[in-house]
């Protein structure tokens, strides 16, 4: 039978006849299904016509929802930094970042907590989402990196402090972590050539 086809697929390409990957898929498919002549009947193209459908549905959905994670990423970045950007922080920010103490006593004495506790809260909040991987390190990078280094070197020594004044040793946790990969990321650049 498959050479009387070869003789067939030979006949047909001398005569003149046009054949192309698809014919030769469609005879193909034709006798894996059983089919004896060249053509398929309107149900095994139909199957392969919906299971192509199926394939291309699978990749369109994969595409959208990268893109829908990327847009929400960007607009938590974006939020965040209207955040940043506002009056209100950039006051406090600017306070804390002034603030001179020896040690916590000092500093809680002079300053209270409630400077460094809204300007480290605010980083908190971006350490947990970039941990949870809900926003990209490359968007963190882009637009607070100063930031957060300076604010956590001036901040370190209270927020250390904190942890044992209050017997909590998860305060500025997630700042710590920001930090620290910020501080990997800088090596990698760096690192690369």
């Amino acid at each position: 039978m498959h050479a009387c086809m070869d003789k067939k697929k030979a006949k047909s390409t001398s005569s003149g006849s046009h054949w192309s990957p698809v014919s030769v898929l469609i005879s193909t498919s034709s006798r894996v299904l059983g089919q004896e002549d060249d053509r398929m009947d309107v149900a095994s193209i139909s199957a392969v016509v919906a299971a192509g459908g199926v394939i291309i549905g699978v990749v369109f959905a994969v595409l959208q929802l990268r893109d829908l994670v990327k847009t929400r990423q960007t607009d938590l970045i974006v939020r965040l930094y209207s955040t940043f950007d506002s009056k209100e922080f950039l006051e406090a920010f600017e306070k804390v970042m002034a603030m001179e103490f020896k040690d916590f006593d000092e500093a809680l004495k002079k300053y209270g907590m409630s400077l460094p506790l809204h300007v480290g809260l605010f980083f908190e909040q971006i350490g947990v989402l970039l941990h949870r991987k809900l926003i990209d390190i490359e968007l963190v990078d882009d637009l607070f990196t100063s930031p957060i280094k300076q604010t956590w070197e001036k901040m370190e020594p209270l927020e250390k402090a904190a942890r044992k004044y209050y017997n909590r040793p998860q305060i500025g946790e997630w700042f710590e972590y920001l930090y620290n990969e910020m501080q990997k990321r800088d090596q990698t650049l760096q690192a690369q050539p």
